[in-house]
């Protein structure tokens, strides 16, 4: 087998392989993770008080939009047609995103405290997934793809540091305070 294999091609013998096949469910898994986000983001910036919260999520719905352009990329690298699988975790993390919205008060730094922590629950799922499909892909010699996966894998790392620095600057506080 190929192990400098760029990732712009894929041999018939690799689309064979069990590994390979999981990839692209989990690639697919992913997919339809980062189109649901694209639709239920706006949904927590408009829930969302502080503006700094409102502007975090604003960035990270832009760089996801971004990161569904590149799974894009990465279908067609891999000789495959772009295609979601529903991801059963991710729909969750959203439904629970939805409910604590509904659960706390509008206008208040606790509806806020509740976000970023609905917001970080999904980054961590983002980065544990990430970061297997990267390990995956250099392991089949996909190195181009690796590298696209372990840009979102960054990305996504960046937002998660923003949203606790940002819960840790004040928001957090202000929740504690509230009445």
């Amino acid at each position: 087998m190929d192990t400098q294999h760029t990732g712009s091609t894929v041999t018939p013998e690799m689309k064979e392989l069990p590994l390979h096949r999981f990839f692209l469910l989990a690639l697919q898994d992913m997919y339809w993770a980062e189109n649901h986000l694209v639709e239920s983001l706006p949904e927590m910036v408009e829930a969302a008080t502080s503006p700094e919260v409102k502007q975090l999520i604003n960035d990270h719905l832009e760089e996801t939009m971004g990161q569904v352009s590149r799974l894009n990329n990465i279908f067609i690298m891999l000789d495959e047609n772009p295609k979601e699988k529903k991801c059963k975790a991710m729909a969750g993390l959203i439904r629970e995103a939805s409910d604590i919205i509904d659960e706390t008060d509008k206008g208040t730094a606790v509806r806020d405290a509740a976000i970023i922590m609905a917001a970080q629950k999904v980054e961590h799922y983002e980065i544990a997934s990430y970061g297997s499909l990267q390990t995956f892909a250099e392991m089949m010699g996909h190195g181009e793809v690796a590298m696209l996966l372990g840009a979102t894998l960054e990305e996504e790392k960046e937002a998660d540091k923003k949203l606790t620095a940002l819960a840790e600057s004040d928001i957090n506080e202000q929740a504690l305070q509230q009445e």
